[in-house]
């Protein structure tokens, strides 16, 4: 299979678009699999039909793959099209009126405020790795980042004088977000008495000299082990948490606190107002069950 095109395209989102390296390698896969998919069909990227994308489409529904899914793998075939359309490599443009499958709204889970106080009170372990844990769900839940955004931190994006982190988000696109006292305090107990002390026991392996977050051997914290972090902490005072389930109650619990929408979307780093609006829906949410719990009339029938 001819991957140029591909190529050329992931290039474009790179350099044109400043598409992260997560973007770029979630659209490689989608493509691949739509690239094989109309080899199937005896049938080129520049010559695809409408019929090849909706088959592309039926075929992954019929693998049981949730909506969400589908949408984004559509997405992506959508908008490799509109490149070679643009780029006049061809006239032809298959999904022109293609429509996206519908997507169930889905509310983000969140915690509740006294589960986020429980999470963060709890005794952490003496020592180095505590103080990293400790300080990672305080800026996590604190600040509101995407794991990405946490463990991309290095130590000149944080001035905790000012208050301020430097966080480069989706597309590299920079913004600075408030950091609270208690996230502060957790960030400066571990810059004094945690990352000193995360380093590898052999002398040829070098701490990163610039991340913010460590791993035990002194590299840059991954993705992965902040999944874990979050995993494990959370079990240990009976909740199930995502990092990103952060991130959707640092939203949810400033909108309850009186916080303005478009405030929370530059907090959040949201494009579009509309990402941000979901977590309305949520605050609704609490709102109704507030009335429901001290309205004397409530509930009565």
């Amino acid at each position: 299979m001819d991957t140029t095109l591909l190529d050329d395209f992931l290039g474009y989102l790179a350099v044109e678009r400043g598409a992260s390296s997560h973007t770029i390698s979630a659209y490689r896969g989608d493509l691949n699999a739509y690239f094989a998919h109309l080899e199937r069909r005896a049938t080129k990227p520049l010559e695809a039909s409408r019929d090849d994308v909706i088959a592309f489409m039926s075929m992954l529904q019929e693998k049981g793959m949730a909506a969400s899914t589908v949408e984004r793998k559509v997405a992506a075939v959508k908008s490799f099209h509109a490149y070679l359309v643009r780029e006049g490599l061809t006239d032809n443009h298959p999904t022109l009126d293609v429509t996206l499958p519908k997507v169930p709204e889905r509310l983000p889970d969140v915690i509740s405020v006294e589960d986020a106080e429980r999470l963060l009170s709890q005794p952490f372990p003496e020592g180095p790795v505590g103080h990293r844990d400790r300080a990672v769900l305080e800026t996590l839940y604190g600040c509101g980042l995407r794991v990405s955004e946490l463990t991309g931190l290095d130590l000149g994006h944080i001035d905790t004088e000012a208050g301020f982190l430097r966080v480069f988000g989706k597309g590299s696109k920079e913004r600075l977000v408030p950091v609270g006292s208690a996230a502060v305090t957790a960030i400066e107990e571990y810059l004094r008495h945690g990352r000193p002390y995360l380093r590898a026991k052999k002398a040829s392996t070098r701490q990163d000299p610039s991340a913010m977050f460590l791993n035990v051997r002194g590299g840059r914290l991954t993705r992965q082990a902040v999944f874990g972090i979050v995993r494990d902490y959370g079990a240990r005072v009976g909740l199930q948490l995502h990092p990103h389930t952060l991130r959707h109650s640092f939203a949810t619990h400033m909108l309850q606190g009186g916080a303005e929408l478009r405030a929370l979307q530059e907090m959040l780093g949201h494009a579009d107002i509309s990402t941000t609006q979901v977590y309305t829906h949520v605050d609704r949410t609490h709102v109704r069950e507030e009335y429901l719990t001290t309205h004397p009339r409530a509930r009565l029938r």
